[in-house]
């Protein structure tokens, strides 16, 4: 199984690591190149600064490539900065990144990184699963029915699925729980089969 991970900025060597303890093997996406001459099997978008992703997403022309994969139905979990990239919108924010998820996300809705928290809270077919939020964004609003909640923390979303994205405010590739990640790998798993 080959995973393709944003490499640009952010906390994308945790993923790599959980990915490869889970039997992955992992493929850093720093150009186009990297993404045409591998055949991956799913994505990982992780933490970061979103707006500095999605400009160098297009500076890089990874940009259409990557929409069309996801478009296409390749599974990718994204987490917090891609969370934002994934969303249709951004909450008092007209940029607008990949587009794909039909979801409103609000942008460092946590506060600033002093804001920072590690909380408990229920993750759907999971059950009690430490959530570690850093300048952490949260859906305020769901734009098509066919939207999964599969978390939220003070009554926020903080975790969905719709169809092959699987996207998260939270980072769970900064604890030591591995089942998210796991989660992800079933989702290669059926789309492959």
């Amino acid at each position: 199984m080959k995973i393709g991970i944003l490499a640009l900025q952010g906390a994308f060597i945790e993923h790599e690591k959980m990915l490869q303890n889970l039997g992955a093997q992992c493929i850093e996406l720093r150009k186009k190149s990297d993404l045409r001459e591998n055949q991956l099997d799913g994505l990982v978008f992780p933490g970061g600064e979103s707006t500095v992703q999605g400009k160098l997403l297009k500076e890089l022309d990874m940009f259409d490539d990557i929409k069309n994969l996801i478009e296409k139905g390749l599974p990718i979990l994204a987490t917090c900065a891609g969370l934002i990239l994934l969303a249709e919108q951004i909450s008092k924010d007209k940029t607008l990144h990949l587009g794909t998820l039909p979801v409103k996300v609000k942008r460092n809705a946590y506060g600033r990184q002093l804001g920072s928290f590690v909380k408990k809270g229920d993750f759907q077919g999971l059950g009690d699963f430490e959530m570690t939020f850093i300048r952490a964004p949260y859906i305020e609003e769901i734009k098509n029915p066919q939207v999964k909640i599969l978390a939220k923390m003070d009554e926020k979303i903080v975790a969905v699925q719709y169809k092959n994205q699987l996207a998260l405010s939270f980072h769970p590739e900064m604890g030591e729980d591995n089942r998210i990640h796991q989660v992800f790998l079933e989702m290669i798993r059926k789309y492959r089969a």
